[in-house]
């Protein structure tokens, strides 16, 4: 069994501080340049184990919460060309694993967009852990990773007169993040 020691790793259930996280996405606009959106509503629990490879996570986000600092193409987003916000208001991801990757790790999981589920690994560099400014513990991690949409049926698109498309078919999704410890270990 492979182990990791990490320093001043705490064990615990946290919960994602929303003032200190930032679930994004960029995305290419015209094939000339990059869209960058986030969501605003969110919530997500990790759990760290005794062995760090044994943690894991689960996020979902209010796919009505998503704001790329445009009202109207924020509207098209939600509607069924893009998340079907009515039918599918959320987008979820469940860890299943976790591995070294040289100084960093990668976590597998599965993703679900528009009910559908597809394994997906994400890049992730472990901030830290350490104490919060209300005299708290936190933890910081980032995630990074690149899926195709049409595989969660996000499918919508308009090709350019002069050739290439409106939108990009890979996305890369961005995550940082800060918890806060809840419970300790026992």
């Amino acid at each position: 069994m492979t182990t990791t020691v990490i320093p001043n790793y705490v064990v615990g259930t946290w919960a994602i501080d929303p003032v200190h996280t930032e679930i994004g996405f960029v995305a290419r606009h015209l094939m000339v340049t990059k869209v960058r959106g986030k969501f605003d509503k969110y919530t997500a629990t990790i759990v760290t184990a005794e062995n760090p490879l044994d943690s894991h996570f689960e996020v979902e986000v209010d796919l009505s919460s998503i704001t790329t600092g445009n009202d109207m193409r924020d509207g098209h987003l939600r509607s069924n060309d893009f998340f079907d916000v009515e039918n599918s208001p959320t987008m979820s991801f469940r860890s299943t694993a976790i591995r070294p990757a040289g100084d960093d790790y990668e976590v597998d999981g599965e993703l679900t967009i528009r009910g559908v589920t597809k394994p997906v690994t994400l890049k992730a560099e472990l901030g830290g852990f350490g104490p919060g400014m209300q005299g708290d513990t936190r933890l910081g991690i980032s995630l990074t990773g690149v899926i195709n949409r049409h595989d969660f049926g996000v499918s919508f698109n308009a090709t350019l007169e002069g050739g290439g498309v409106v939108v990009s078919d890979k996305i890369t999704i961005a995550i940082e993040g800060e918890a806060i410890l809840e419970q300790p270990a026992a």
